[in-house]
């Protein structure tokens, strides 16, 4: 059945890339509303974005949705996989700023407020998109693709010269909270040397070593190191599962990714939207509802978050 949360919850952050302060509130919607934010701060005729991949104005950093009327939210990400990964099918999202909070860069504090405030059953099965035919989408040495599958599968690999890093890999299927348990305390992260570079240039106002692992050669920066041996290809998998749910509903196949990005998971949506051979819109029965990122997910799988 679709899912939407009792009661609304409220967040409060920074920007990672404005620095520029946010509340948040995620609050409950009706079937088939799908997520939408909605600016609260700005006078316009349309402060409705919705979260759609057709409504992607690709950056290199983050994911930004942008509506027809020029209004704009950014780093949508791990709100988008929270609310996936916790089986969230209907919210509306008030937002009084450009950025959603970054928190601690991580899904976690998403996760932990969404699964105490609880979720509510409303009555209308889920439809999700089966892909049927392969796709992939390649952008230099880095590439993507959707395949065929009975649930929602992430294989990522990535490889950085930085040996706090280095190459990691990792496959998970998405099913029954994995996510919850495996991917949502994941930080994001990146180089010193690219911190130096992005603030020269106005970039990552709002990063700190508090809600970014920051690596330098082989040191992590960050106090109290990694949270995973392996938290950066955690996190790469976690915004792969943000930008996926940008579909507009679940998805059945696998996801493969080598050294990808956001704007190459945007173009692997917008490829496979542009085959209609290649998927197809199906009703969840029971045994498939099951299998769906979020099914069954509860407060105990949170085991990893402090």
């Amino acid at each position: 059945m679709q899912t939407t949360l009792i009661n609304p919850v409220a967040f409060n952050g920074v920007g990672l890339h404005t620095g520029q302060p946010a509340r948040m509130i995620v609050r409950p919607a009706p079937v088939d509303h799908g997520i939408v934010f909605r600016r609260t701060d700005i006078d316009a005729d349309d402060a409705l974005i919705p979260a759609r991949w057709d409504g992607v104005n690709q950056s290199p950093l983050c994911t930004r949705l942008e509506n027809t009327d020029g209004v704009s939210v950014s780093t949508v990400e791990h709100i988008m996989a929270a609310l996936m990964g916790c089986g969230v099918h209907n919210a509306l999202i008030d937002i009084d700023g450009p950025e959603v909070p970054i928190l601690d860069g991580s899904a976690s504090q998403f996760v932990l407020s969404i699964l105490n405030n609880g979720l509510r059953k409303q009555g209308k099965p889920v439809q999700a998109i089966e892909v049927l035919a392969p796709i992939e989408v390649r952008r230099g040495d880095a590439w993507a693709r959707l395949e065929p599958a009975a649930a929602l599968t992430i294989d990522f690999h990535i490889d950085f010269e930085d040996q706090a890093i280095g190459v990691q890999h990792k496959t998970l299927n998405m099913a029954n909270g994995s996510f919850v348990r495996e991917l949502c305390d994941s930080r994001t992260f990146c180089r010193k040397a690219d911190v130096d570079a992005m603030r020269a240039n106005g970039l990552a106002l709002g990063g700190t070593l508090e809600n970014a692992v920051v690596v330098d050669g082989d040191e992590v920066l960050s106090p109290g190191g990694l949270r995973h041996e392996d938290e950066a290809v955690r996190h790469k998998m976690l915004d792969a599962l943000g930008d996926l749910a940008l579909a507009g509903a679940p998805i059945f196949a696998a996801y493969t990714g080598h050294r990808a990005g956001h704007a190459l998971t945007n173009d692997l949506l917008r490829a496979l939207f542009a085959r209609p051979d290649a998927w197809r819109m199906v009703t969840c029965d029971a045994a498939m509802a099951a299998r769906l990122p979020g099914a069954g997910v509860h407060l105990g799988e949170l085991r990893h978050v402090a």
